[in-house]
């Protein structure tokens, strides 16, 4: 009997020091999976970006439409987030599952299938410009003079991924096309920035006539349908803003770059906000 209840006991032990590493695993489990959230603490104040990191998905999945700047109080987070590692991984990502894509086609061979890219932001960067004191990662209202002597320098980097995407684009016999809201008078400025940067190759270059007042999605999708009209395919479509990717012939299949510094209208309209400065804006 004594064994029996020795044994009882010696199994009951052995049962609760189980349990109780499962209940420290458990535990510790739990604290790696609170340490993933943002941390309100005990008296629930908000936590730092934590609304801002709200915003950008909202922006970025154009959830919010018709913006007009970046938040003051979210000035500082959309700096970090695109001068950080952040950005990159995210352009890293979307190029990624591009070329992915790219390499999965079967393509006609006929020299008529086409990739559409945007400019900017898109295969060149204006970050140096929109880091800037004067610009504020678009917290302060676009200049349009600021903006156009930026471009006129002819200095924007390229942006790594998608230049690497362009590359592979080539290698596969697809010929890229740049369809841009910049104004033709920037042409010359433009193809020696590509140039210089990487972008040596293209079947066009489609910039937005000067006297041109449209909206963004008309202007990209006319000239998506001129390309179908003249027997291209367009395969494949990249930029960084939704009027970019939306409207007519957008392509067999798109891909939304990040850019939480700027929302390019669909309206005939530029809207002005309450200190004079332009609110919306087209071009990119």
């Amino acid at each position: 009997m004594r064994s029996c209840f020795t044994i009882l006991l010696l199994f009951s032990a052995i049962v609760a020091v189980a349990l109780a590493s499962n209940v420290e695993e458990v535990i510790s489990q739990v604290v790696e999976i609170h340490r993933l959230r943002p941390q309100t603490g005990s008296a629930g104040y908000t936590v730092p970006h934590l609304d801002c990191l709200s915003w950008r998905l909202a922006v970025e999945t154009n959830n919010l439409q018709y913006w007009k700047l970046v938040p003051k109080e979210c000035t500082n987070y959309v700096g970090h987030y695109m001068l950080g590692k952040q950005y990159r991984h995210d352009c890293e990502y979307v190029a990624k599952q591009a070329i992915e894509y790219a390499k999965s086609l079967k393509l006609g061979g006929d020299g008529m299938d086409v990739w559409v890219f945007d400019i900017d932001e898109t295969t060149l960067s204006n970050l140096p410009y929109y880091a800037r004191s004067d610009v504020a990662f678009g917290a302060i209202a676009y200049n349009s003079t600021k903006f156009h002597e930026w471009i006129a320098e002819g200095k924007a980097p390229a942006i790594p991924s998608v230049l690497g995407l362009y590359k592979i684009v080539l290698s596969l016999g697809i010929k890229p096309v740049f369809i841009t809201g910049t104004r033709e008078n920037f042409e010359q400025v433009r193809i020696a920035n590509l140039k210089k940067v990487g972008y040596t190759n293209w079947a066009a270059l489609i910039l937005k006539g000067e006297n041109y007042s449209g909206s963004a999605v008309k202007f990209k999708s006319s000239k998506r349908t001129a390309l179908v009209k003249a027997g291209y395919r367009i395969v494949g479509n990249i930029g960084d803003q939704w009027t970019d990717l939306i409207g007519e012939n957008v392509g067999a299949r798109t891909f939304k770059l990040p850019d939480p510094m700027y929302y390019v209208v669909d309206s005939n309209q530029i809207l002005i906000n309450k200190g004079g400065g332009v609110a919306f804006y087209f071009g990119m």
